[in-house]
């Protein structure tokens, strides 16, 4: 870990924070929520340990980033605004990506405003949705799983703040990333995010206390209004996205989900991604992968078999000649 370098990067008028580690093929890997560049850290160190130069920003609103206020600055224009001027920035032309989570919903939004980017997509947990003209998702998502889906109790700017200001910080990182139930995440309000404070959080063997720490001590700098925007960005997302209604992804696509996965078990995605309606989309979609007994923070509770699936796959598009000598 202590090889991993860190810099700054001005890009897209805000200022973006990067860690990097390794020389060669450049693979950029974007986080999810609540999570930081540091979600990254064993598939960083793997692949750059294997001939590749692995860059894992935190996203507008995390970490060590810079968080403008307003959701409206969180549409995937901006955010894969960011990400250009960061390759810009690198000297970066073409690179491999990987995403999870929100990292993979912007994945997919890279891939498809700017293919020529990208050289290959592994993405995690998050399938591609194509744009339905007819409904905007939050409006869709309260229509199908409630007003207390968490998605729908995420859109009113100030009030999950103010319930996570009520839990601590560190109780709170700990209930998002040991989460194991796959069912769609309900949270009535008088039940709220932290839940009950006196019931006790196991840890998993793949999250130590240190880990835990890492992300509490950012978020209780930063809060969580950067990445909360992200949802709140969902439905102008879909009003400024209306010229791509109908665009496919058209990059080579490895996906991986866990079966316990909250994103797998929403209703109509396992039927979607085995229907043929996923290929249909990612036309150049070449591996699934359904790792057994794994919940949603994948690249963390299983990551050398992540890494390992990332390596195997970017690997087939990369040469002799990509590699320093």
């Amino acid at each position: 870990m202590d090889k991993i370098q860190h810099k700054n990067i001005q890009s897209n008028g805000i200022n973006i924070h990067v860690a990097e580690i390794g020389r060669g093929p450049a693979v950029l890997f974007l986080h999810g929520f609540p999570e930081l560049w540091y979600s990254w850290r064993h598939q960083m160190l793997f692949l750059s340990s294997r001939g590749y130069r692995a860059i894992a920003p935190d996203l507008r609103g995390y970490g060590d980033s810079d968080a403008p206020p307003s959701a409206s600055s969180y549409t995937a224009f901006h955010i894969i605004g960011d990400l250009v001027g960061l390759l810009d920035g690198l000297g970066l032309d073409r690179v491999y990506l990987v995403g999870h989570d929100w990292g993979a919903v912007m994945a997919w939004y890279f891939c498809l405003l700017r293919p020529d980017r990208i050289k290959a997509l592994v993405n995690l947990s998050v399938v591609f949705h194509p744009r339905n003209p007819k409904w905007k998702p939050v409006e869709s998502m309260r229509a199908i799983l409630g007003d207390d889906y968490y998605i729908c109790r995420f859109q009113e700017p100030g009030e999950a703040e103010s319930e996570f200001a009520r839990v601590d910080t560190t109780r709170l990182i700990k209930k998002f990333l040991t989460s194991r139930n796959p069912a769609p995440l309900i949270v009535p309000k008088e039940v709220g995010f932290g839940g009950s404070p006196h019931k006790p959080i196991t840890m998993p063997s793949w999250l130590s206390e240190e880990d835990v720490q890492f992300y509490a001590s950012k978020f209780s700098l930063k809060g969580f209004t950067g990445g909360l925007n992200y949802y709140r960005a969902m439905d102008l997302n879909w009003e400024l996205t209306a010229p791509w209604s109908g665009v496919q992804i058209k990059v080579p696509v490895k996906f991986i989900v866990g079966d316990l996965d909250l994103t797998y078990n929403t209703p109509g995605v396992k039927e979607y991604i085995h229907g043929g309606g996923f290929k249909r989309q990612v036309p150049f979609l070449q591996e699934l992968v359904i790792m057994e007994g794994v919940a949603h923070f994948i690249n963390q509770e299983k990551p050398e078999e992540t890494s390992q699936h990332i390596y195997d796959f970017i690997h087939k598009f990369s040469s002799d000649s990509d590699f320093p000598r």
